[in-house]
């Protein structure tokens, strides 16, 4: 992989260094501070850890933690200040008590949607610092304790093993055991929510270890003891799985703020608002084939609609210069529909001239007018007119470039549209286009990753509360992140996308210009997703953090969406999702129980490659079989897990037909809906039925 690849930060980590902390996240630092064993004041491992998940992570160094050094951060971290004559601090910096005017800052800097997370010690009252007061404004007392426990310990009774009784959501999701080496205990009242607590056995039973709260729109995490993130135990038990969820957690509220929008100067130019009217008004009167009946619209009203629409074009031309070669055929294309006397319209040579492929530069905005077909599967053609804008940051471009060459693929967001896209489409693609003769080489493929990205924040977010889904805190972020999800389909698409052209294939993977069971589509879309997972697994494992979120993307996309989403009419989507829940659950990697949905975090992973294998073997083998020993193959393969209708006559023993001649007779034996959904599906869909309907119609 490129060393040049890097996502850029999701968000500012801030420690704070500057009130006699007894850990420094510079590693110099900690050689003075600890001259013999320098990891003993260290949290350079945590901050690394940080980095490594696309934080940015610098320490505050001197100075009054004022607005100033607060801004622009989303997270502060206050570990253990103390007076020197009990741990060894940070050379040169101030006392361990932070001022009046720092403790109303801090705290109104977590009403506004920061994160904190303060680390305590044994024996709190000792150290000289005020954590007490400053954690007591977020409702979680920090107790004069020392803790043991000779039963539920990690090598000493001082080093205690946490109870967790809130373990598998949230911050917990991949926690198990969690050991606080000599720590206090906390007292949080009825607002705050434990994570961590001794057990039964301690010194102090059920008392709390690790305690959260909400405050405002921001976060607070107080922590009993700072060494279990330290240099030296950081690696142990779970630790750093609990440091990076809980940080997570904590810039959650940051990494939520919507995204700031680029004014579009095209948009604003009153000719777009012409071209859009124009456009608008004709589209109502044309027939399903494209054309307008000139007997029922006076042709000199339709003349003016066009000429409005060119007019507007050449208004935005200046806008567009890239695309002057195009936008000078649609002109023509429309004057030449108009000479044809409204009949269907032809715009191949306008449609072989628009190449947004060529033009991947991030922020670029192009304008496309053309005759579509009506998105969901509809034939009746329409005008569109759409002004869209290019994502193309330079990570993005490295791995095109480098790994996924797909000259292709150009990822697209709305800037504005005419009605036609006020639905869920998300694609613009070139065989929507009405052209007279399809052309021999399709150049671009447009897909509108802000749309796919609100959609599976809508439905999956409403689909993991509803199933109580042991979500983990990076994916919680995910969901909320309008940034995050966006750049995850972005990059998802970008291989996915590539896939249907690499591996052991048959002549045409799109299978576009064949008729096939609709179960082989199914497979084909779930096979291109299965290895955009595989490959993002495999850039996280390789140091690229960030395509974790395409995981979860792709997991939760297909188990929560696609199946209850559309016709049950050959909905092939639909069955690619019923397929790997219906997999996961089989093989125990998913487990539905007391109504509540569990994911195996540590080994889904797995689950997902294995029924990738088994994809792809149907792939390799059926190379060397007839079409229709292949398509029951396939069938065989997915009716193992998810249970064809009864009504199917294409389950073994059922196929009334041994002949493979003539493969129409095969297809006419498909039902409708050949995998009926679940009872899970079923009730799930009922439920979820508000946040499947657009955005615009939910609201």
């Amino acid at each position: 992989m490129s060393a040049q690849l890097a996502h850029p930060a999701l968000a500012r980590v801030v420690f704070d260094e500057a009130h006699g902390e007894a850990w420094t996240i510079r590693p110099d630092v900690a050689s003075l501070m600890q001259p013999s064993h320098p990891a003993d004041s260290s949290y350079a491992r945590a901050a690394d850890a940080l980095r490594a998940r696309s934080f940015a992570v610098g320490a505050h160094e001197s100075g009054p933690l004022d607005a100033a050094a607060l801004e622009g951060a989303a997270v502060l971290v206050i570990a253990h200040p103390s007076d020197p004559k009990w741990e060894r601090t940070v050379p040169g910096s101030g006392p361990p008590r932070l001022s009046a005017p720092e403790l109303d800052t801090i705290e109104s800097w977590v009403r506004g949607g920061g994160g904190l997370i303060l680390l305590a010690e044994e024996e709190q009252e000792k150290y000289g610092n005020n954590l007490p007061d400053l954690a007591a404004r977020f409702g979680i007392g920090i107790a004069n304790d020392v803790v043991s426990d000779y039963e539920h310990h990690h090598g000493a009774p001082s080093w205690v093993l946490a109870d967790l009784p809130d373990s598998g959501a949230g911050v917990l999701a991949r926690v198990r055991d969690v050991c606080f080496y000599r720590g206090t205990t906390l007292a949080p009242q009825a607002q705050a929510r434990v994570l961590a607590r001794t057990h039964a056995t301690a010194s102090s039973p059920y008392a709390a270890l690790l305690a959260v709260a909400g405050h405002g729109a921001g976060r607070v995490a107080v922590v009993a003891d700072s060494d279990l993130f330290g240099d030296d135990c950081i690696g142990e038990l779970d630790h750093e799985a609990l440091w990076l969820d809980l940080v997570h957690w904590l810039a959650t509220p940051s990494l939520a703020q919507p995204v700031a929008r680029a004014q579009s100067g095209a948009t604003a130019d009153p000719s777009w608002t012409a071209l859009k009217a124009a456009t608008d008004a004709l589209r109502v009167k044309q027939e399903p084939d494209g054309s307008v009946d000139t007997e029922q619209h006076d042709p000199a009203l339709l003349g003016a609609h066009v000429e409005a629409m060119i007019g507007g074009i050449e208004g935005l031309a200046p806008h567009f210069t890239h695309e002057a070669d195009y936008l000078a055929a649609v002109a023509e294309d429309l004057r030449a529909w108009v000479r044809d006397g409204y009949g269907v319209p032809d715009f191949g040579r306008s449609l072989d001239l628009f190449r947004p492929d060529l033009h991947r530069h991030d922020g670029i905005e192009h304008l496309v007018l053309f005759p579509m077909y009506l998105q969901n599967a509809s034939r009746d053609k329409r005008f569109e007119a759409l002004a869209v804008r290019v994502p193309w940051p330079e990570w993005l471009a490295t791995l095109e470039r480098e790994r996924y060459d797909n000259p292709k693929f150009v990822p697209v967001t709305f800037v504005d549209n005419t009605a036609g896209y006020d639905s869920e489409c998300a694609v613009l693609f070139p065989e929507t286009v009405s052209v007279a003769v399809r052309p021999g080489q399709n150049h671009f493929g447009g897909i509108f990753c802000d749309r796919e990205s609100a959609r599976f924040r809508r439905v999956v977010s409403a689909a993991a509360e509803l199933l109580t889904l042991n979500l983990p805190a990076d994916a919680a972020a995910l969901l909320c992140s309008e940034r995050l999800a966006q750049e995850a389909y972005m990059l998802w698409d970008l291989v996915h996308d590539r896939a249907h052209s690499h591996g052991d294939l048959p002549f045409d993977p799109f299978m576009i210009r064949q008729r096939m069971p609709y179960w082989m589509y199914s497979l084909e879309e779930l096979r291109c997703d299965l290895t955009a997972f595989a490959e993002a697994l495999e850039l996280e494992r390789g140091g690229f953090a960030f395509a974790r979120n395409v995981q979860y993307a792709i997991l939760f996309d297909r188990l929560f969406r696609f199946p209850i989403t559309g016709s049950r009419v050959r909905n092939y989507d639909g069955l690619g999702g019923q397929l790997l829940f219906a997999y996961l659950h089989k093989h125990g990697f998913i487990h539905w129980t007391d109504n509540k949905l569990t994911i195996e975090w540590d080994r889904v992973a797995d689950g997902v490659l294995a029924l990738r294998e088994a994809v792809m073997e149907l792939y390799r083998s059926g190379i060397d079989r007839s079409k229709v020993a292949q398509w029951i193959a396939a069938h065989d393969l997915v009716s193992t897990y998810v249970p064809a209708t009864t009504a199917s006559k294409w389950r073994a023993g059922q196929r009334p037909l041994s002949d493979e001649s003539d493969p129409k007779q095969w297809l006419e034996l498909v039902e409708p809906d050949e995998f009926p959904l679940s009872m899970f599906y079923v009730q799930l869909q009922q439920k979820l039925e508000p946040a499947l309907r657009p955005a615009a119609a939910a609201a």
